[in-house]
């Protein structure tokens, strides 16, 4: 599995809508938008300058407690059709997603039943404590994860793994590329779920004889498909998932009480999930009761968040005082906004 990063993305051959997405900037341009993102207090550094808005602007966030959200499984509709139908999908670096300006126009009426995309439509917020939590855009530490596992030569083959706060699910699809056993996706929201995960994992397994992680095309298509893949049939690679929305206690509750059968994770990964302090002890927590005893959390954040005051080094020093795992910064990436790669394991772990 070999990832590099070396392109960039002309926002202004995009549509007005188009810069509701996710612009994956040159060096010049992410330098350039970091100063802008500091004087809109935006954390992220990653969106596209005509937001004008930040995923946490709201200083009273930092206030607000997580919502108890109810944990759902999601069942893979047997008609794969059906997953990718109104769907327009992009690509970068070899994966498939949902094209997010298209889902906008797209999602109405019983597709946005918690009304998560009208919202984040109307109030211009990337973030809306206790109703949506961000899942609908791809952040910028998702490919610092991405590149550090082809680096860190990470190996996922017979591995269970849980792409945690998955939004559009790339770490856990490049797990399944990389042969893991099992990958479990979570995200807050269901509707991020129905609409973006499930959708981006059918559309890159839907041909079975296709070997995954082939990883020839590295290039971003700036010109997303006319229309979405025809599925064929039902992938065995899809018999390898499961799919979860809801609150992370409430997931882990379901999980663990389930009557299905359930290991620990060998590897849990999660990518821009500590930008609020108040949400710390659910993350610890959930990452405690879920991770096997001698398993590995790889964590992908900014070192700080403007606004909220989450960042890396203040969830180390939550981590610490806990006492119950250990943690190596293992990748600092300077360019921008400071981010940090974390890797994280018990104690007493082997």
């Amino acid at each position: 599995m070999d990832f590099r990063f070396n392109f960039a993305v002309d926002e202004h051959e995009n549509s007005e809508a188009d810069a509701h997405f996710l612009v994956l900037c040159s060096p010049q341009h992410k330098q350039e938008s970091t100063e802008k993102s500091r004087k809109t207090a935006d954390p992220a550094a990653d969106s596209s300058p005509k937001l004008g808005t930040d995923k946490h602007q709201n200083e009273t966030t930092s206030k607000k407690k997580l919502c108890v959200k109810a944990a759902k499984e999601h069942s893979i509709p047997e008609d794969l059709n059906k997953v990718l139908e109104n769907k327009v999908m992009e690509t970068v670096l070899d994966l498939s997603y949902v094209k997010l300006s298209v889902l906008e126009i797209m999602c109405s009426g019983d597709t946005d039943r918690e009304g998560i995309v009208s919202k984040s439509v109307s109030s211009h917020s990337d973030l809306i404590p206790g109703v949506y939590e961000g899942g609908l855009k791809i952040w910028e530490c998702t490919f610092d994860l991405m590149e550090y596992f082809s680096e860190a030569e990470i190996e996922f083959t017979n591995k269970t793994v849980l792409d945690l706060g998955c939004g559009a699910g790339l770490l856990g699809i490049v797990a399944l590329r990389g042969k893991a056993d099992r990958v479990h996706f979570q995200d807050y929201n269901s509707t991020v779920i129905d609409e973006i995960t499930l959708p981006n994992v059918v559309a890159n397994c839907i041909n079975e004889g296709r070997r995954m992680g082939s990883g020839k095309d590295r290039k971003a298509s700036k010109t997303p498909s006319k229309r979405a893949r025809k599925a064929e049939g039902s992938p065995n690679v899809l018999n390898r998932c499961r799919f979860f929305s809801g609150e992370w206690s409430q997931v882990s509750q379901l999980l663990l009480s389930s009557n299905k059968p359930f290991s620990k994770y060998d590897i849990i990964l999660t990518s821009e999930t500590i930008y609020n302090p108040d949400y710390y002890s659910a993350l610890h927590d959930t990452l405690a009761e879920l991770l096997d005893k001698n398993g590995c959390v790889y964590l992908a954040s900014k070192v700080h968040y403007f606004g909220v005051g989450g960042g890396i080094y203040l969830f180390e020093k939550f981590i610490e005082k806990k006492n119950v795992f250990r943690t190596n910064m293992v990748k600092t990436i300077n360019q921008g906004l400071q981010r940090c790669i974390m890797e994280i394991a018990f104690k007493d772990s082997c």
